[in-house]
Parts: C-alpha cells; sequence; structure tokens
C-alpha cells in the first residue's frame, strides 16, 4: 500500500456563530474558498494535479448545498479539472474526510487530495438539514434519541464527574487557548478572512471568554434540564441505563462547545504527488478507524474508536505523545481521560471547542492541523486525533511526524 502524507493544513479562525459574528456575511462558499485560496497559495500548487477535493459539512442545504467543495473550487479559481465531493459524519466530518482522501491514496488512486470542511453555523443554523434521526419515531426509539447535552449529563451522572469537574475543565480550555494565542502557536496556521477589498474581516478566533473562571461559571444555570424532566429525555436515558436513578445536569454553555463559523483544509498525497507539488511531508497518517458505540450516551465513541485502533495498530496508549479530543462537552474528554488514564497535560494542550467554538463540519481537520503543529513546536512524534459523533459514533486517526 502507497504511504499517505500530511504536507500542508489551514483553518479560518473561528467566528461567532451568530448574526453579530464577524463571519456572519460570508457565505459558506466564501469561507470554504478562503481555505482552498490559503492551501494552494502558501505551496505554490497547480490545481489542474489534484486528484479530488473532500470537505465535511453537517448542514449541507442553502448557501453550504450543492457539493460545496466544487463550488467553493469555482470560487477559489482552481482548474475546473479538480473535482470535488463533499461527506457527513456529524462532527467528525473533516476528520472523516481527511481519512477518506487518505484511504484514496493509501489504494493508489489518488496521488494529490485537499480534505477538509466548512460549516457557516451563523447563516445555516444547526439541524437545518433535517433527518429522520431527530424526526422519526422509527428510528428514535432504538436510537434512544435525545439533544445530545442531555447525554453528556448522563456520561458525567454515570462516570462521577460533578459540575466543579465540568467547570474546572471548561476554565482550563479557555486559558490554554488564551495562551497559545497569545504566545503565536496558532499564526503558523491560521489565515485571516478578507473581504473584496482586501480588509480584514477577521484574523483571531472571537469565541473565547479568557477571564472564565469557577465563579463567572458557576452563575451558570444546566443548559439541559429542562429537555431532560420537561421533555422526557430523562426517561429516555434511564430507560437506556437503568443503574442511573436521576441525571446531574451540569453541562452548560460555558462547559460545552461554542457555536462558530470556519473552514479548514488540510493537503495529503503520496510520495509522488509531493514530487509533484515540489513540497516534502511534514507527517504520515498511520491509520484511522470509526465505529458505532452506545447510541444513548452518544458521546463515549472516542473511547470505543480508541480502543479500536490501538487494536488494528498494536499501538499502546503510550505510544501517544499528544491526543486532540473535540471539546463537545467537558464530560466527553474528561471520560476520555479517566478511561485510558491520559493526564492532561498530554490532552488538548491549547484549549478546544469550549473556548474556541466547534464548527461542525471543519473540526476534525482543525484539530488535526492544531496537533501537527504542535507536535512539531515540542519535537514529539506522534498523536492521536478524535471526535464524539452523534447518533453514537467515534472517528480516530493516528499521525506520526516524519
Amino acid at each position: 500500500m502507497t504511504e499517505v502524507f500530511i504536507y500542508d493544513h489551514v483553518r479560518t479562525p473561528r467566528g461567532r456563530g451568530k448574526k453579530d459574528g464577524s463571519l456572519h456575511e460570508v457565505p459558506s462558499v466564501r469561507l470554504a474558498a478562503k481555505s482552498l485560496e490559503a492551501i494552494r497559495d502558501r505551496n505554490g500548487l497547480d490545481t489542474a494535479t489534484v486528484d479530488d477535493i473532500i470537505m465535511g459539512c453537517v448542514d449541507p442545504v442553502m448557501d453550504a448545498g450543492a457539493v460545496i467543495p466544487k463550488a467553493a473550487a469555482f470560487e477559489a479559481g482552481y482548474s475546473s479539472k479538480a473535482p470535488g465531493m463533499q461527506i457527513s459524519r456529524f462532527c467528525a466530518s473533516a476528520l472523516d474526510a481527511v481519512n477518506l482522501a487518505a484511504g484514496k491514496v493509501k489504494a493508489g488512486s489518488d496521488d494529490i487530495v485537499i480534505a477538509g470542511g466548512v460549516e457557516s453555523m451563523s447563516r445555516v443554523g444547526m439541524g437545518m438539514s433535517g433527518g429522520s434521526w431527530y424526526m422519526d419515531p422509527s428510528v428514535n426509539f432504538p436510537a434512544y434519541f435525545m439533544p445530545q447535552g442531555v447525554s453528556a449529563d448522563l456520561i458525567a451522572t454515570k462516570y462521577g464527574f460533578s459540575r466543579d469537574d465540568v467547570d474546572a475543565y471548561a476554565v482550563e480550555s479557555q486559558r490554554r487557548a488564551a495562551h497559545a494565542w497569545e504566545s503565536g502557536y496558532f499564526s503558523k496556521s491560521v489565515i485571516p478572512v478578507k473581504d473584496i477589498n482586501g480588509l480584514t474581516i477577521l484574523d483571531k478566533d472571537e469565541h473565547m471568554r479568557p477571564g472564565t473562571d469557577m465563579q463567572a461559571l458557576a452563575q451558570l444555570q444546566p443548559s439541559f434540564q429542562m429537555p431532560g424532566e420537561m421533555g422526557g429525555f430523562e426517561a429516555v436515558g434511564i430507560q437506556a441505563h437503568p443503574e442511573i436513578e436521576r441525571i446531574n445536569y451540569v453541562h452548560h454553555a460555558g462547559n460545552s462547545s461554542g457555536i462558530v463559523d470556519g473552514s479548514a483544509a488540510v493537503l495529503i498525497g503520496s510520495k509522488t504527488g509531493g514530487e509533484t507539488m515540489g513540497i516534502k511531508p511534514r507527517a504520515r497518517i498511520r491509520a484511522f478507524a470509526n465505529i458505532g458505540s452506545d447510541p444513548a450516551l452518544m458521546l463515549t465513541g472516542p473511547v470505543d474508536v480508541t480502543e479500536k485502533l490501538l487494536a488494528k495498530t498494536g499501538m499502546k496508549i503510550s505510544d501517544i505523545d499528544l491526543f486532540e479530543l473535540n471539546e463537545a462537552f467537558a464530560a466527553v474528554v474528561l471520560r476520555f481521560m479517566q478511561a485510558f488514564e491520559v493526564d492532561h497535560s498530554k490532552m488538548n494542550v491549547n484549549g478546544g471547542a469550549i473556548a474556541m467554538g466547534h464548527p461542525l463540519g471543519a473540526t476534525g481537520a482543525m484539530i488535526l492541523g492544531t496537533v501537527l503543529d504542535e507536535l512539531e513546536r515540542r519535537d514529539l512524534n506522534t498523536a492521536l486525533v478524535t471526535l464524539c459523533i452523534g447518533a453514537g459514533m467515534g472517528t480516530a486517526t493516528v499521525i506520526e511526524r516524519v
């Protein structure tokens, strides 16, 4: 099988996913095009040599519809020879785009692929594409459907995480993200979004609240108690996990991922592709995997898929230098660290989505790039990237520096 390499990656800043957010006026296609433009220009890429462009987008409707990576390629001025495809595995969409690109390169069908994702949550609201998982009782019942926040609280209850535990994790995420920005750790890969006049619209993640402390978070009421208790979803969770007598509601806006806009791109290729582009690889993709997991807990998939990936590769958790796990909710990361006895000093070392936000279809590529930069900065070798996924799934990828 052909070896698969990462040659470069970029991302936009994350803009607040509201109408007053800095990126709200940027259409989804333009947001995706910004990452495509940057990955091309940084590497002097002849876009006629690109075998495919694969981008995740969780809600591909309205201005995010109609195979947005191909539309973004037109917007970015790519050669018409560059094709595009759009995929969704909910929150892991962009990481799966990278994995799909890696599979195509490994199989020998492609030599140069751009993978990544985009989500403009201020323009296309979460869940706007609909679907039977939300709407159809014939799916709801076997899926133990409930809002993800209720599942996060079910995890916290089952595995013993208190309100102080999840709040303390959130405070540390904010602190780490602020420190990373202040120290210039993201400057290598974050590209500013500019308007048609060349004026910068946004050049830094704007969801962060670096002054957050335990006292401030203590003032916030749990976000998911009402749908849990009044909407009947707590009963669904207890039906799936009868060992739980009642759910302890601990998650709120301050310890859950932020709603934001953003895009990202990762340049993937074979050795031959690198020679064609005239650039050197930064890392190789060693392995990747997907899995279905407990649908009621829903967000414990990173534990299950990591176990699968370690077994598949013969690796041990101690072989991993750094971990990136999307901070959908604080309890998701706390459960992973608990399950594998991972020290927090190796996990999400520059903060995560609680501080910087989670642009659903783009996050997987963003955190892959973040950990690659950090491996280089620390002169470390191997990282594992993983995300929890709606409906109970997990995706994970292991990369190692070249």
